[in-house]
């Protein structure tokens, strides 16, 4: 009955063995692990890229034509001076008054053009027309350029009942020249040379004496 118990510990010797085979090949079998998780690797992001601007034509500097020099206006010619003007005869009811409210235009009264621009005083007279209307041509030796230094006054009157000459527009003291540049109003003589027309007036002639 020995046999028994060897038996058993022959089975017990199996078990033995096969759980150290078992454990050494378990042994040789080296365990997995899994490898560490890493987050997934996105890729690097663009800029985010802007449409290119409209581009603008290039930007000249103005361009200027070239500097002219200014130009002048041609220089005045030296004319001869024309004198223009009207003398009339005042009313009784107006003397002493500076005005010509009724009074008439006179016929042959005598005015004189005075220049004083050289040493002896140039001086022209002229008559008046039946409008009381006179126009005289200056001294040859006067110009345009010279006229500031000539004066027209009252001369003679043909009539005897108004012969007093008053200061109406500087009758009397004299009158300076003033340029005018509308024509006479009366006709002239013909081939008459370049001038320049200055006016003066209108000047009057008064009774002396006048009843009221």
């Amino acid at each position: 009955m020995a046999f028994v118990p060897a038996k058993a510990l022959l089975f017990t010797l199996l078990v033995y063995c096969f759980t150290v085979l078992g454990d050494s090949v378990s042994l040789a079998e080296s365990p997995h692990h899994n490898a560490p998780s890493y987050p997934p690797v996105e890729a690097p992001k663009q800029p985010k890229s802007h449409p290119p601007a409209p581009s603008q034509p290039p930007v000249h500097p103005p361009t200027h034509s070239p500097s002219q020099p200014p130009s002048h206006a041609p220089l005045p010619h030296r004319i001869f001076v024309a004198v223009q003007g009207v003398v009339y005869c005042k009313s009784c009811k107006y003397c002493g008054v500076d005005t010509l409210l009724e009074a008439t235009p006179l016929v042959g009264a005598s005015v004189k053009l005075q220049c004083n621009n050289t040493k002896n005083p140039l001086v022209q007279e002229a008559k008046t027309d039946k409008n009381g209307y006179f126009f005289m041509m200056g001294p040859k030796s006067i110009t345009n350029f010279g006229s500031h230094k000539c004066k027209v006054s009252l001369a003679t009157s043909p009539m005897a009942t108004c012969k007093k000459p008053t200061n109406l527009h500087a009758g009397l003291q004299g009158a300076i020249l003033m340029p005018q540049s509308q024509p006479p109003v009366t006709s002239l003589p013909k081939q008459l040379p370049p001038y320049q027309l200055f006016t003066v007036g209108p000047f009057a002639f008064e009774p002396s004496k006048c009843s009221h």
